[in-house]
């Protein structure tokens, strides 16, 4: 029973994880997409061109999506503890 438990908490894991990293890396790759495409038509060679646009993006999404970021992590906090103190008792 307590491997069941265990399990399970893993796959939420993996699961909050990629519900919260996905919104980050995905404009990270779209920014990195378009910076490139600029690049290569350019022909413009700047390191910073390619670090500073990935980073406001990155900024502007945790900006925006924080606060939900941070309840989908406390709730999934919380039901870990609910978990744990499940298999305590059982």
């Amino acid at each position: 029973m307590q491997q069941t438990y265990a399990l399970d908490i893993a796959r939420q894991a993996m699961q909050v994880s990629i519900m919260i990293l996905l919104p980050i890396l995905s404009v990270a790759l779209f920014v990195g997409v378009l910076v490139s495409v600029f690049q290569a038509l350019t022909q413009v060679q700047e390191m910073t061109l390619t670090f500073v646009p990935k980073m406001i993006g990155v900024g502007l999404v945790m900006t925006i999506m924080g606060s939900w970021m941070i309840s989908t992590l406390v709730s999934f906090t919380v039901l870990c503890f609910h978990q744990i103190g499940r298999v305590g008792a059982g």
